[in-house]
């Protein structure tokens, strides 16, 4: 096995790929711990203890990500190294849970959320994002919060530290929070702006529409939410029954066609409603600016269009 597929997640056993196994630089992404800082406390102060592969390279366990996380966090709200050093994991997980529950550090809470979907507490994880939500308000929990806590797990996702079930386990939880926030909205009047909700042909990544869905409802728009993976054929039906105002999407996945021309084919289909469209593989996109179609990647900037 070369280094190179180790440092990328991947420990080939007989019986397929395992997950929870790091090199030091994963440690240090999802962590934000520099592995010069994590040698240092291994070697000097035993914090932990990495194995080793039988060729020789190191890696770090599932407890061993947790527990740096829990360092760090206590490192980092001024008790010293050697005194954390000594405290029991029992000790450390008290005094972790005493700090975020004054703390108003989002990487405190977004690391709590990691460590909750480690282990798929889902008790702790429902705490955490209740908690949350009654502190700081839905949109913030999730703009401040749960988003970065999602970049995060791409990370390990990328990295084949979390399995699928994982993936799913954390995106039902939080699909459930923001289906619960859009039903506690009032219904606008009909006669209120209409926007389109909807998802290419294939797209499968539903977190950041329903949210956009909370956030338009919210701001008085009437909402038709059509979800993932709608055939073109049907937006068209849709779109020329209701006649919205507006329409919005996301392309977070690979699209099967380039997405210029997706979005050339949106304009050409939609050519009197503004198309708003977000998504990775928008952020990507180093096309020419076409028709009526905006593009934004935050809540911010979609704000301003409507």
């Amino acid at each position: 096995m070369s280094k190179n597929n180790f440092r990328t997640g991947r420990l080939k056993e007989s019986k397929g790929w395992t997950m929870g196994k790091y090199s030091i630089k994963e440690l240090e992404q999802l962590s934000g711990i520099k592995a010069h800082t994590i040698r240092i406390w291994e070697k000097r102060h035993k914090i932990i203890a990495p194995n080793r592969t039988a060729t020789n390279i190191r890696f770090y366990s599932d407890e061993d990500l947790k527990k740096i996380i829990n360092v760090s966090l206590l490192n980092n709200n001024g008790i010293k190294i050697s005194k954390i050093a000594d405290m029991s994991l029992d000790d450390m997980n008290r005094k972790v849970l005493q700090l975020s529950e004054l703390n108003n550090d989002a990487m405190v809470h977004i690391d709590q959320l990691v460590v909750a979907m480690i282990d798929m507490e889902e008790e702790l994880f429902e705490k955490i994002l209740n908690n949350l939500i009654l502190r700081y308000g839905f949109e913030k929990s999730v703009t401040e919060i749960i988003y970065p806590f999602l970049e995060k797990i791409g990370i390990l996702w990328q990295t084949h530290n979390i399995t699928p079930a994982h993936e799913h386990f954390i995106s039902n939880l939080i699909r459930q929070k923001i289906i619960v926030a859009i039903d506690g909205l009032p219904l606008p009047p009909k006669s209120a702006r209409k926007i389109l909700l909807f998802l290419p042909e294939g797209e499968m990544h539903e977190l950041s529409l329903l949210f956009y869905h909370f956030l338009t409802r919210r701001s008085g728009y009437r909402t038709y939410y059509l979800g993932q993976n709608v055939p073109h054929e049907d937006l068209i039906s849709v779109y020329s029954t209701h006649q919205p105002d507006i329409l919005l999407s996301s392309i977070t996945s690979v699209p099967n066609t380039p997405v210029e021309d997706y979005l050339q084919r949106l304009t050409k289909d939609f050519p009197l409603s503004p198309i708003l469209v977000s998504g990775l593989q928008i952020q990507r996109f180093k096309g020419q600016k076409i028709a009526n179609v905006q593009t934004f990647s935050t809540a911010a900037e979609l704000r301003l269009f409507l």
